[in-house]
C-alpha cells in the first residue's frame, strides 16, 4: 500500500481562530516517521501556502492551490501567472455592462482585499498573488450574472460560488488534482480531511475521508460514504480533531494494510 494524506488548511489542519497546528504535531510526526506524503489542499494561493509548507518540512511534495485550480511544486510556487493573465484578459474583453458588476481581486488594492476578507495586509498581499483563478464580488442583477457566466463559459472560463465570492478559473477541483498527484506518486490509497463544502469532492474521492467538526461556518451535509464508514466525522474541531483522526487511521491501516 502506498498512502498519501490530503488536507484542507483553515478549520482543518489549522485552528480557525489562531491558525495554529500545534495539537496536530503528534500525527504530523507519525506521518513523517512513516514516510507518508502530506499534501496541503486549499483555496489559498501558492504564495500563501508556501511558508506553511516549508515550516512543516514537506520537501518537494506538491500543493493543491486556489481551490483545486492547479497543483504546483514548491519550487514553481507563485512564479507562472500565464493562466491568471489569460483569465484577466478574457474578463476585459467582455462588454462593459457585463464586466462592471464583477470586481475581482485583480481590480482591488491590497487594502480592499484585506477589508473584505478580514486578512491582515501582508496576508492580503499574498492572496492577490494569484496564478490560476480570480475570486471577486458580484454586484449586478441575476440576469446580468447569467449573461456574464454564459459569456465566460463560451471562452472556457468556469465559475464557482462560495459563501461570499464568485471565483473564476479554467476548471479544476481538489478531487481532480488529488487524482493527478496519486498517479504522479504511484499511490493507491488516499486519506482526505476537510471541514467545508468545497472539500466534499475530495472527501468523496478518497479511500478514507474525515469531516472535521466546523463550529464557525457552513459545514458539510451528510455524505453517502458515512453510511459505510468510509467517511467519518470528528467530535473535535480543527487540528485537535485532525490529530485524533489521522492517528486512528494510521493505527487501523498499519495493522493489516487496510482499514477494518
Amino acid at each position: 500500500m502506498r498512502l498519501i494524506v490530503f488536507t484542507d488548511l483553515d478549520g482543518t489542519l489549522l485552528d480557525h481562530s489562531d491558525y495554529s497546528y500545534d495539537p496536530a504535531r503528534p500525527a504530523l510526526a507519525a506521518l513523517k516517521a512513516r514516510g507518508i506524503p502530506l499534501i496541503l489542499a486549499s483555496s489559498k494561493t501558492a504564495a500563501e501556502i508556501l511558508p506553511l509548507h516549508q515550516e512543516l518540512g514537506l520537501g518537494d511534495a506538491p500543493m493543491i492551490v486556489e481551490n483545486g485550480a492547479e497543483r504546483v511544486s514548491p519550487g514553481a510556487a507563485a512564479t507562472d501567472r500565464t493562466a491568471y493573465d489569460r483569465l484577466r484578459g478574457i474578463l476585459d474583453t467582455l462588454p462593459e455592462d457585463l464586466r462592471a458588476p464583477f470586481r475581482g481581486f485583480g481590480d482591488m488594492s491590497t487594502a480592499e482585499v484585506a477589508e473584505i476578507t478580514g486578512l491582515p495586509p501582508a496576508s492580503a498581499a499574498l492572496a492577490r498573488q494569484r496564478n490560476f483563478s480570480e475570486p471577486g464580488l458580484w454586484q449586478g442583477t441575476d440576469a446580468q450574472r447569467d449573461a456574464f457566466l454564459a459569456a465566460l463559459a463560451a471562452q472556457g472560463v468556469l465559475a464557482r460560488s462560495g459563501g461570499r465570492f464568485l471565483t473564476l478559473s479554467f476548471g479544476g477541483t481538489k478531487a481532480q488534482q488529488m487524482a493527478g498527484i496519486m498517479a504522479d506518486l504511484g499511490a493507491d490509497t488516499a486519506i482526505a480531511l476537510g471541514d467545508a463544502p468545497n472539500d466534499v469532492e475530495m472527501l468523496e474521492s478518497a479511500d478514507y475521508g474525515v469531516i472535521l467538526r466546523n463550529d464557525h461556518g457552513k459545514g458539510i451535509p451528510a455524505l453517502p460514504g458515512e453510511d459505510s464508514g468510509r467517511i467519518a466525522r470528528t467530535t473535535e474541531p480543527g487540528p485537535k480533531g485532525w490529530n485524533i483522526a489521522v492517528l486512528a487511521l494510521l493505527d487501523r491501516l498499519g495493522r493489516n494494510g487496510r482499514a477494518e
